[in-house]
Order: C-alpha cells, then structure tokens, then sequence
C-alpha cells in the first residue's frame, strides 16, 4: 500500500516530521485477514458436524472446525467451542448452530465471529474486544445479539415459545429490522417472532435458596434440594468443573425443587441451579463447589444376593478384594439415596457381619473400598435387601437354585450392552475357570470344590460391539468345600 495513502488517512502535513509518541492509524480493510477455525474443547453425548467438503460425521474432541460448519447437539449432548481469542460457546442439547465467519486480523488480537443459531440455546462466554474491528454475533431466527465481553445466553425459540437472550454479566444489544434495545446484566428480552422488536428489559429470576440440610455432594448419587419458587415452571440444573464452568458434564430440567445425580467424573465440580419461568428464560444461577474422588473401584459383591430376603436380623456381608485396597466400607440404609445411613461399618476382611439386629424390612447396602491413605473410594450399586424375622418357610427347596454356586455383581456400565466376566485361579488369567458373556451386570457359577483365591475381571462391551478394557482384577477367598467331605469321610471311617 503507498505510504502517500497512511500520509492522508492520518492527516500527517508533513510526512518527514512526526513527533515520538505519535499513534498511527490503519484501515481495517488494510490488515490481513485469515482464518481462524473454531476447536472443540469439550463434548458430551451425540454431536454431528457437517460441511460442503466432509459433509456429515460425528464430531470428535479437539477437532477444528472451519467457516461453514454445522453442529447439531442430540437429546442429551453439548459441546463447548473455542475461538481464536479465546471466547466460548457452550451449545446445549438438541441444537442446531451455524459457523457463518471465523477470521482475525493478523497479529492485532482483533477477532471476527459470527454464528447462526437455527435451533435450541447456546451459553455464550466473550472475551473483551481487543479493536474497533473485533465482533463476536449470534443471529437467531427472531434477533441478533452482539457483544464485546460478556456472559449471556440466547434461545433461538421455537413454534410455542419466544426467543429470548439473557445477560447474565455485561451488556448485549439485541435487535433486529423492528429495533433494537441495550441489555444490562441481570436482565432479559424476549422476542415472540419474526418483524417483532425485542421486548422491554425484564429482570433473571433470582438464584435459587439451595436447603443445606438436605444436600450431599461428598458421595454419590449427589442429592440436592431447594427452595421452591412461585414464579418458576421448572428448574435447569448443570455440573460443570469449578475450573471451566463453560463445559458441560450433567445438565437436566426437573419440575420438582431437587435433584438426584448417580454419576459423575472425579474432580473438583460445581453444581449450578437455576429457576426457568413461564417464557422459558432462565435466571441466575445457585452455584456451590463439592469434590468428587477419584479412588478404588467398589468391590464385586458376592452376598447376599441382590433383592434377597435373609432371615436374620444380623446378615453376613461378603465380596470380593479390590487390589490396593486397605479395608472396605459397609453402608445399610432404607432408602437407595443413602441420605441418612442407618449403618456404616468398616473391616479389613472381605466379610462382615453387622454389629447389632436390625427391625424386619426393606433396606439398602452399598460398599466403598478404601486405599491406603484411609481415603474410600466411589460406592457402588445400591442393592435392595430384605430382613425377615419369620423362619424360611422352604429352606432346602429355596437353598436347590443356589446350592453350590457363587453370584457376583458389579455396577452397571450405561453404555454397556453386555459384558464378559473371567474367573481364573492364576492372577494373569492364563487359565480360565469362566470365560462368559452376559446381558446383565451379574453372573452365577458353579463353585469350585477346592478353595483358595480366585481371580476376577469384567469387560464391558457396547451395542457397536466395541470391547473395553478389563477391569482391574478383584480377589474372592473360597473355602474348600472338598476339604470338608474328606474330613467328614474321615469322621465317618473312624466310627465305623
């Protein structure tokens, strides 16, 4: 570009006489543009991407996706986008989003991005504008929302419902042919359709009061409750990892002022609760910061059975060894929340008879290992149990289906179709005592007449057929059941 051109854009009279401090000024239409393809940071559930040159396929962690792409979020999905200045966008589930300009302006920081939401919610986290030149702008079938450093969130509406763009912090206009409007933080507006101005600033419903007495969060299932509001038709409940709320690791809607959560990832997390009126916006959010651990996997448990009634008040537990574990916790309770234990006991054995009777009825158990820094580990399954004070009514037809034969358990894989369970003397599984597949997670087998130690893993397969690793090895202590009919043989020989 001719020097004579920046001489008359910056009004220099003289170009051989500039004074020290002076600030130059370029066109934006002077600096390089180049691309500048968004990344997948986060990904959660079903997520399809398609462009005029891949078109369609799943979408895949830390992929880039160039000007055109399009993402479509599933029933239960999200992923979260970074651009070049490190703004992000959270799509939530079943969305439909459009890559319609991604470009910076060479090394000036200055960032231009644009999308298209077609359908659904998107989280929107904005880094300030570096430049005159910098946009960051969502266009929703009603409205455009354009920022320049801000937290908001828009909903693209739908046939029932109005578009809406909430401020959670900063400003963002909003507007369209019809008008426009400046929306401050702690507010929002509404769009009801196409040609239609946005409506009045209104403000977010408050956070929700969270009920200290009847939240859990050190051990799952997380258990949550709070305050119900008048003005709130449900409630959007979300974890995301206290580092980066802008990743989604849970998200659900519930009409009832609480939650249960029966899985999450180990880590430090967040748990994020928001009212949604009767327009579908959202308010503020309730945060609060839990830890979730990452120890021993929960032993496989091998009694009693799962649903079984025992008739005693003062049961026998038994499982399986987890390797590296110092001791295992018991759990009883009569609810499968666990929100108030009603027993804990801990043991270094893989056995353990409860201290005291419990009343007849229906209860839970549950067990946790624990590792050598005396830390447990994640609980696992809760296993329905019922105590009986009557007599068994049948005790030797009910004791032929089990007779000699062992049953183990093991949580549930979500994504498992199916599951293949070895048994094996050797601790390298180098000879195999049981090598099945099964439907459900549990199997029962005949048990060996000689004792010792047995080795167990689990495998768990999904419906493409796609096989996991095995699980580390746990350990089950027999008894020689062939010992005991020698020794009574033995017994038998001498009277005689």
């Amino acid at each position: 570009m001719p020097w004579q051109q920046l001489q008359a854009h910056n009004r220099i009279s003289d170009p051989y006489r500039l004074a020290p401090g002076l600030t130059l000024r370029f066109p934006i239409a002077w600096l390089r543009v180049q691309p500048a393809p968004a990344r997948v940071v986060a990904l959660r559930g079903p997520v399809q991407v398609s462009d005029p040159v891949n078109g369609t396929r799943p979408l895949q962690a830390d992929m880039l996706l160039p000007i055109g792409s399009q993402l479509q979020t599933g029933d239960d999905a999200s992923v979260t986008l970074s651009f070049a200045d490190d703004s992000r966008l959270q799509l939530r589930e079943n969305s439909l989003l459009q890559l319609d300009q991604l470009s910076s302006y060479g090394a000036t920081g200055m960032v231009d991005t644009r999308m298209r939401l077609q359908r659904g919610r998107s989280s929107n986290q904005v880094t300030p504008a570096r430049g005159p030149a910098s946009r960051y702008i969502i266009t929703a079938p009603t409205a455009t929302s354009s920022v320049r450093g801000t937290l908001f969130r828009v909903n693209a509406g739908g046939e029932d419902s109005a578009a809406t763009t909430e401020v959670v912090e900063g400003r963002v206009q909003v507007g369209n042919r019809a008008g426009k409007r400046l929306i401050n933080a702690g507010h929002a507006t509404l769009i009801p359709a196409p040609g239609t101005a946005p409506a009045a600033a209104r403000p977010l419903l408050p956070p929700p009061q969270l009920m200290e007495a009847q939240l859990r969060l050190q051990s799952l299932p997380l258990l949550a409750a709070w305050q119900p509001m008048d003005a709130a038709r449900g409630y959007r409940v979300e974890v995301v990892p206290a580092a980066t709320p802008d990743i989604l690791l849970f998200a659900r809607e519930v009409s009832t002022p609480q939650i249960r959560i029966d899985n999450l990832p180990p880590g430090q997390l967040r748990l994020l609760v928001r009212a949604i009126d009767a327009d579908e916006v959202e308010g503020l959010d309730a945060a609060r910061d839990f830890s979730v651990p990452d120890g021993l996997p929960a032993p496989l448990t091998i009694a009693p059975l799962h649903g079984q009634t025992v008739h005693q008040l003062q049961p026998r537990f038994q499982w399986a060894k987890v390797a590296g574990a110092t001791g295992t916790v018991l759990q009883i309770a009569d609810n499968a929340d666990f929100r108030n234990p009603l027993l804990e006991q801990q043991t270094s054995t893989q056995h353990l008879r409860i201290g005291s009777p419990l009343p007849a009825g229906s209860y839970f158990w549950r067990l946790a290992s624990i590792d050598g820094d005396s830390a447990p580990g994640r609980y696992g399954q809760a296993l329905p149990l019922q105590l009986s004070d009557a007599p068994a009514t049948t005790p030797l037809d009910s004791a032929k289906d089990s007779k000699g034969r062992l049953t183990l358990r093991w949580p549930a894989d979500a994504a498992a179709e199916r599951y293949r369970v070895q048994v094996s003397r050797k601790a390298d599984f180098s000879r195999l005592l049981l090598d099945e597949h099964v439907d459900t997670p549990e199997v029962a087998f005949k048990q060996p007449w000689r004792g010792g130690t047995l080795h167990v893993r689990v495998q768990a397969i999904e419906e493409d057929g796609y096989a996991g690793a095995f699980s580390a090895p746990q350990q089950i202590q027999l008894r020689c059941r062939l010992c005991y009919g020698v020794g009574a043989g033995v017994l038998l020989l001498l009277a005689l």
